[in-house]
């Protein structure tokens, strides 16, 4: 169920629905009402057509176009906003260290952003990149194909950075009580796939200080010691059922779960800290 306080954030962000004058029809059914039957197919996993309509959250079908209409207006992305404004505001966001990992999912019906995954003997895949703040709670998160690493090799030692820096942008301006809005951390804490110079240098260019473990050194650098709450965060957004796997052909779809899950687990810590 959602609770009042959440609904009371939502609700100015949901666009208007027009209705039509001369063939109106039936009444639309309740936002409020769609919302708990996409948090209920986001934490259980069940099909959309499996939707109980005892339970008064109308057709699989009727949440679905709202979860598409939602996403494609906004919505997740300024609730999210919203959130982390509000943590930031009472002291609760650090941004003295920011910490980035990504994990490698099945995409059983293909689609976009999916690719042979290469930790599943190639099958299709799709990769879900996050960056935390220092506390663990999302500030952004992406969506690749699964045969996606975080860089791209073209040629001698040339690299082009394909997601570190976009998901960085990804991160929403927030405002404080005083001051210019923040959105960008003191520091940036990743694994070994980041280990290049190039995106050292891009960092620095940026005003982030990198802390890249080093390939083939030994484990035990003590980066792990900071890096796990990335690894909790992951845990935290597939602990929702609906995305251990992706069943979703069409990526928005997908992606609109992977923010909408952000803004639960963001609203998570908001009653918990604030």
């Amino acid at each position: 169920m959602v609770p009042d306080d959440l609904w009371g954030r939502i609700e100015p962000l949901l666009p208007v629905r027009q209705r039509r004058p001369r063939h109106p029809g039936r009444l639309p059914l309740d936002n409020r009402g769609c919302l708990q039957g996409i948090l209920f197919v986001l934490h259980t996993g069940i099909q959309w057509e499996w939707l109980p309509q005892e339970l008064g959250f109308g057709s699989g079908m009727t949440c679905w176009r709202r979860l598409r209409d939602w996403h494609e207006a906004g919505v997740w992305d300024r609730l999210h906003q919203v959130l982390l404004t509000e943590l930031h505001r009472a002291g609760k966001l650090d941004w003295s260290r920011a910490v980035i990992d990504g994990s490698h999912h099945q995409a059983r019906r293909g689609g976009p952003k999916t690719g042979p995954s290469p930790v599943d003997r190639a099958r299709p895949g799709s990769k879900h990149h996050v960056i935390t703040g220092a506390g663990g709670t999302p500030l952004a998160i992406t969506l690749t194909g699964g045969n996606r690493h975080d860089i791209t090799l073209t040629g001698g030692n040339r690299h082009d950075i394909t997601r570190l820096l976009p998901l960085l942008d990804a991160i929403p301006r927030i405002r404080g009580v005083t001051g210019r809005p923040r959105h960008r951390p003191r520091q940036l804490f990743a694994d070994r796939g980041y280990d290049f110079d190039k995106y050292r240098r891009l960092l620095w260019k940026s005003g982030i200080k990198p802390v890249i473990a080093r390939r083939g050194v030994p484990h035990g650098s003590g980066l792990g010691s900071v890096r796990w709450v990335v690894e909790r965060t992951n845990a935290w957004i597939h602990g929702l059922r609906r995305l251990r796997i992706r069943w979703e052909i069409r990526d928005d779809i997908h992606e609109a779960f992977l923010k909408l899950a952000c803004c639960v687990i963001t609203y998570r810590r908001v009653q918990a800290l604030c």
